[in-house]
């Protein structure tokens, strides 16, 4: 029997990251999955990032991880979303070429030595002792030392279309139907969820003339921090279209045959993401709804209906379809369909994730109840870390909600745990303006540094990187603009003139004044920049902290505040039922989730601030 440090199950967005950083870190990986040709599937649209999600890549790549490279290298389109809004809300996202974001990232799992690939489906999973697991497959037997489940939706799952209800965690492959029950046995409780998809779209039969086109930005922002040594690929449109009156009539007469509401599907689907069946219904007086029409591949003609989610019969799909403008004569290559899948509850994990059943094993990604990409790739970097850390004896690594978006998503799940498939918002942050794009290296390069995650080179480009904008920062505060130069830009921006010199910093200042475009106003800066030229980045990030400087030094100070909670541990052995000042909701709560921390503890849904100040008196403070 093969042996392994860790074997990571299921080779989706959560299991490469896993694998591949755990594997960078020295441990020897085993990576299973069902079908090879289908390792790191775009298994929903083909874009990567967006609101909040955007952040969450670039925190992965910060740390060490590889979606951001496989985004960069399959991206057909990059939009900064949000640009009108303040720095805390831009959000990268790419639109992908889903075929050549598989293959960029089976590139990168092969060129890790001591990461093993092999394809077949685990049935099983037994306990041999301390720190020794047999996974058992349709093939051989293996052995590890800990485990990593990220098995997305594929546990127990049942596709439906209409009332036709087939196994299967995506169309054209196999559900995954005895590792559900093998774990129940562990003790581990699982709950039903369902997602869904759109239908793809033969390009060739979409009049594009009846849409709106919408082009990616004109200098794309790329996702990773590293510098890329390989070609972009060619940037294309996305397009845009509407739903109607007539398109609501035709869905909703197919109701009587929709598994939503015929009581097929018990499983609850993402609030967020509603199918076009939830849509004209929970929002009944719209008489419209955007739909997306996003290029899946720049090798064949197949669209993403992006908007049109749907488990409708495929003649209902098709004939609404019809009605929407420039889809007249579309022809469907897939129908819309949704996936009904088993999760665990993921207050039955630490904020390592580890399971608390099962000590060195780990579960990630939507197996945990969440949904999208990049949620389920920041948990499997996490869980892959972790595993590593684990089996070194080292200390774990787990990030704080004022550190990352990843640390509020982890926190957030493991705490409150979800009734729905959770996605992540910029809203869930309360330190959303620390916890910005630009500077997701700042706040957790040093820290993949000390991991060993990241080259010492790449660390060496990321500290000459913050000289550059603390030195601009300098620069900006100490020179001095000429109204002469400056007040013609100043009047092209609708700001008001100066009457004499001034600090850069004070025009700065200003909003409708962006510091790229000062800088080519005022001469002296230019020849600053000129003798020592830097990116648009640097300038960028730059302005962002010189700009915002009292509100993130206030956010800082109430991280700061947070943070001395986040400090008091509660120990592990401590009885919630003998604390009898505590309310019984307080005491059946605390029990089932066991918090680490007061702040933990403060942040469960039910527990007062009564109930803190009974923990505060129990543990001498």
């Amino acid at each position: 029997m093969d042996q392994y440090d860790i074997i990571v199950i299921g080779a989706g967005h959560a299991g490469n990251e896993a694998a591949s950083i755990a594997a960078t870190m020295g441990s020897k990986v085993l990576l299973v999955t069902m079908n090879l040709n289908t390792l790191g599937q775009m298994s929903c649209n083909p874009a990567m990032g967006g609101v909040a999600k955007g952040q969450i890549v670039r925190e992965i790549d910060a740390l060490g991880g590889r979606s951001a490279v496989v985004s960069d290298r399959s991206a057909i389109q990059y939009r900064m979303l949000n640009r009108s809004k303040g720095p805390a809300m831009w959000s990268p996202r790419s639109q992908n070429d889903r075929i050549q974001f598989a293959t960029a990232w089976r590139y990168e799992l092969e060129q890790i030595e001591n990461l093993h690939l092999y394809q077949a489906q685990v049935t099983g999973l037994e306990i041999k002792g301390e720190q020794h697991f047999v996974v058992n497959t349709t093939g051989p037997s293996f052995s590890a030392k800990a485990v990593i489940l990220t098995a997305g939706t594929f546990l127990n799952a049942q596709m439906h279309v209409g009332r036709q209800a087939t196994a299967g965690g995506r169309m054209g492959e196999s559900s995954a139907t005895e590792m559900s029950g093998n774990l129940t046995h562990l003790g581990f409780k699982t709950e039903r969820l369902k997602t869904g998809t759109p239908p793809r779209i033969d390009g060739r039969s979409i009049d594009y003339s009846k849409m709106t086109r919408q082009d990616g930005d004109p200098e794309p922002i790329q996702f990773s921090f590293l510098k890329h040594d390989f070609d972009r690929l060619p940037q294309v449109p996305c397009h845009i279209t509407y739903t109607n009156p007539t398109v609501h009539e035709l869905l909703a007469e197919g109701f009587d045959e929709s598994p939503m509401f015929s009581g097929d599907i018990s499983g609850t689907g993402p609030r967020y993401c509603p199918s076009i069946e939830d849509k004209i219904t929970r929002f009944a007086e719209r008489t419209r709804h955007q739909i997306f029409v996003e290029p899946e591949t720049l090798s064949f003609s197949e669209v993403y209906l992006n908007g049109f989610s749907t488990s409708l019969p495929e003649r209902v799909q098709r004939e609404a379809i019809h009605q929407i403008p420039g889809l007249e004569a579309a022809r469907i290559l897939k129908p819309g369909y949704a996936v009904e899948y088993d999760f665990f509850q993921p207050t039955q994990l630490y904020h390592t994730l580890e399971t608390k059943e099962v000590p060195n094993l780990y579960f990630a990604g939507q197996v945990n109840g969440t949904t999208g990409y990049e949620e389920a790739a920041g948990q499997g970097l996490m869980a892959g870390i972790n595993a590593h850390l684990k089996l070194s004896e080292q200390e774990p690594f787990v990030l704080k909600r004022n550190e990352a978006y990843i640390g509020v998503l982890i926190d957030d799940l493991v705490t409150k745990g979800t009734e729905e498939p959770y996605r992540m918002f910029t809203s869930r942050s309360e330190y959303r303006l620390l916890l910005r794009q630009d500077n997701a290296d700042f706040r957790l390069t040093p820290l993949a540094h000390k991991l060993g995650t990241i080259s010492d080179s790449r660390f060496k480009d990321f500290e000459a990187k913050y000289t550059a904008i603390e030195k601009w920062k300098t620069l900006v505060t100490q020179t001095s603009v000429d109204p002469k130069e400056m007040n013609p830009y100043l009047e092209e921006k609708g700001s008001a003139p100066i009457n004499q010199k001034v600090k850069a910093e004070k025009v700065l200042l200003r909003p409708q004044v962006h510091l790229p475009e000062l800088i080519h106003a005022s001469s002296d800066l230019k020849q600053l920049l000129d003798t020592d030229p830097v990116s648009n980045e640097v300038l960028e990030s730059c302005e962002i902290q010189m700009k915002y400087k009292g509100y993130l030094e206030r956010e800082a100070q109430l991280a700061s505040k947070t943070e001395r909670m986040e400090n008091l541990k509660i120990p592990t052995s401590t009885d919630y039922s003998k604390l009898h000042n505590l309310s019984t909701e307080a005491k059946e709560k605390l029990s089932k989730v066991q918090p680490q921390t007061i702040a933990q503890a403060s942040r469960i849904s039910g527990i007062s601030p009564s109930d803190i100040s009974v923990l505060l008196v129990h543990l001498g403070r």
